[in-house]
């Protein structure tokens, strides 16, 4: 008799405890604020309805989604544009040298190009000697420019060669001799101007 008289307070309870869960925690048996009673051994108390898809978190194994990791908003690629740019360098020579020097600031500007479009080399002479050797000379010094450029990687095909010999002189010397010669070093050169395109953000 007793038993009987505990199984139907048991169901009494329950009974209640049905008529005061929650709707997100339908399928258990809990208190008028949604808490879920547990078992003894920690389980979470099942009322008659409930069913595998009713499991929440925190009972029959039911764990909280991990959360996702926030992604950090990338930066907006920049906007880019072609901007044309020239520049003009001149390399000197000694007397009555081919010989080129250092070309790596050159080499180095056209690096900073995202496309070339042409290498102009101007050879130039100063004044002493006759006026076809001279010119040949200019010619000679812009070739071999040329030639270190292209084994400095430089795509030989935009280079354009010219020659004036001793006719564009810029110096203004006078004198005799090594006084001469070293006052004449600015007409012994190779102007060489570089144009090209260079990307540049808007």
């Amino acid at each position: 008799m007793k038993k009987i008289a505990i199984a139907a307070g048991l169901a009494l309870a329950m009974g209640a405890s049905l008529a005061q869960a929650h709707d997100e925690n339908k399928g258990y048996v809990g208190n008028s604020s949604g808490v879920i009673w547990r078992t003894s051994t920690g389980d979470c108390w099942h009322n008659s309805l409930w069913t595998k898809d009713m499991a929440v978190v925190g009972c029959d194994g039911m764990m909280a989604a991990a959360e996702e990791p926030m992604m950090e908003e990338k930066p907006a690629e920049p906007m880019y544009t072609m901007m044309a740019d020239t520049k003009k360098f001149a390399l000197y020579f000694d007397f009555d040298s081919t010989a080129v020097g250092d070309t790596s600031n050159i080499v180095n500007y056209i690096g900073t190009l995202s496309s070339l479009k042409a290498v102009k080399l101007v050879g130039h002479a100063d004044p002493i000697g006759s006026e076809a050797y001279n010119e040949q000379l200019s010619k000679r010094r812009a070739e071999a420019v040329a030639a270190k450029l292209a084994d400095a990687g430089v795509d030989s095909s935009k280079m354009e060669i010219g020659y004036l010999g001793e006719s564009s002189p810029i110096a203004n010397c006078s004198g005799r001799g090594a006084e001469l010669i070293a006052c004449l070093r600015p007409d012994r050169r190779v102007d060489v101007e570089i144009s090209g395109e260079k990307r540049v953000a808007k």
